[in-house]
């Protein structure tokens, strides 16, 4: 957690227990691993630790809910023997997955790349359970968003689709969201940036903001770098990030993200 400027931002560790996400660095291969680095990521300050199980970079195809649950199952495990009070949440566009999760280690925030798009049963079923909820725009799947980026205003577009998510949020009992513009799903780089520039404009819904633009391309591609020589980058971004309304970062870094905040506030 970051106090800056009277505010409080918090962090967001990224874990993922696959083996295709984009930036290696975030991936462990085993429940010790697992451990590790959240016990890590906790020292170095993180309040959240975010767990994937597939991944959702552009290009990728979904595996399927056996081998999702099959990576998450023993992790969750762990979580529940290892890590009572500690704030976790799953990375998942799948109802069943939740259901799973639930059974296995009570309450958790859920989040949706999809906003419950690609799973119909997920908007019951947060709202039956009383789980928080991320709800992240997107268009299409990853296999195919990146050829979907059409807007007339994108920032304006991404707004009216959560106006019409609340309403349908509303509708089965959700009232505890947090909502994430989604940077670099169906966007372009510019895109992006545009929504990082003018990230206020989301403040209407009075839900905290959740960004999550750590080493991705609209990070390094303008820069001819790759996600693993951009963290400097990243670093910068996440200080705008903050700046223009930010209250929940998704990191890959956590205890680099907290160093710079800090100093850059100091």
């Amino acid at each position: 957690m970051i106090i800056d400027s009277c505010k409080v931002i918090k962090i967001m560790g990224i874990v993922n227990v696959n083996d295709d996400s984009f930036f290696s660095g975030s991936r462990v291969a085993s429940v010790d691993e697992f451990c590790r680095r959240v016990e890590r990521f906790l020292e170095e300050g993180a309040d959240i630790i975010d767990i994937g199980a597939c991944s959702s970079r552009p290009g990728s195809v979904y595996e399927g809910f056996d081998t999702e649950w099959a990576r998450l199952s023993p992790v969750l495990k762990a979580v529940a023997f290892k890590y009572p009070s500690v704030s976790f949440s799953i990375d998942t566009f799948s109802a069943e997955i939740v259901r799973r999760a639930y059974d296995t280690i009570g309450r958790f925030i859920v989040n949706d790349i999809s906003a419950g798009e690609d799973d119909g049963a997920m908007i019951p079923t947060v709202g039956a359970l009383g789980l928080e909820y991320v709800a992240m725009h997107k268009r299409g799947l990853p296999a195919d968003m990146s050829s979907l980026c059409q807007y007339t205003d994108v920032v304006a577009d991404v707004i009216e689709y959560f106006k019409e998510f609340e309403r349908k949020a509303a509708g089965f009992g959700i009232c505890n969201w947090i909502l994430d513009p989604g940077f670099g799903f169906a966007k372009t780089v510019e895109q992006s940036h545009q929504m990082l520039r003018r990230l206020g404009e989301f403040k209407g819904f009075n839900r905290p903001i959740l960004v999550g633009i750590s080493r991705k391309g609209l990070v390094y591609k303008p820069l001819g770098l790759t996600p693993d020589t951009c963290l400097e980058e990243t670093a910068r971004l996440h200080r705008i990030a903050v700046d223009a309304g930010a209250d929940i970062l998704r990191v890959h870094d956590v205890g680099y993200t907290i160093r710079s905040l800090t100093a850059g506030a100091s």
